[in-house]
């Protein structure tokens, strides 16, 4: 059992680089409420920013990866990240943005990896929209990716069953 989980709110601004963010007052209470709907059992696991650690707990217990990291770019500062990012994972490419290849490769290699270290147990992958988008794109064929990740909520699960090629929306929040 695979749950990719997107984090929770951050808190943010201009002053602090997104991979450096936290979570807001609001993302804690709803990492909370999240991580009381895994399965106990869960290995759970997360990328180096401390916004997705701290969704799936903020201690000890969530080892970090940073195959699970967003995707490194470059965006303006002025605005429009938003239709920039929802085109990348289209499928456009962009100067400064880590290519989509290499995003699915090295998370797909995490994913095997924490896979079998759960030893069967459920794995909880706490990251980031885009990344995690990317990574659903390359190894299930979604259909509709751009939708997928506007969709996506703060934080989110979804259940991911590689054998029949699915991901669904898990744990209403």
């Amino acid at each position: 059992m695979l749950f990719l989980v997107r984090h929770a709110m951050p808190a943010y601004g201009p002053t602090v680089p997104p991979h450096e963010w936290t979570l807001s007052a609001e993302g804690w209470q709803a990492a909370h409420r999240l991580v009381a709907r895994l399965p106990e059992d869960a290995r759970l696991v997360s990328s180096n920013e401390p916004k997705a650690w701290q969704t799936l707990g903020g201690d000890g217990a969530v080892a970090r990866d940073r195959r699970f990291n967003e995707v490194t770019r470059v965006e303006p500062g002025e605005g429009g990240y938003r239709e920039l990012r929802r085109a990348y994972v289209e499928g456009a490419d962009h100067a400064d943005w880590e290519p989509r290849a290499e995003v699915a490769k090295r998370f797909d290699a995490g994913i095997a990896e924490h896979l079998a270290l759960a030893g069967g147990r459920p794995l909880a992958v706490a990251t980031h929209g885009m990344a995690m988008t990317v990574w659903v794109t390359a190894r299930l064929g979604l259909q509709r990716p751009g939708d997928f990740w506007a969709d996506l909520r703060f934080p989110d699960a979804h259940l991911v069953d590689l054998h029949s090629g699915t991901v669904e929306r898990a744990l209403a929040l």
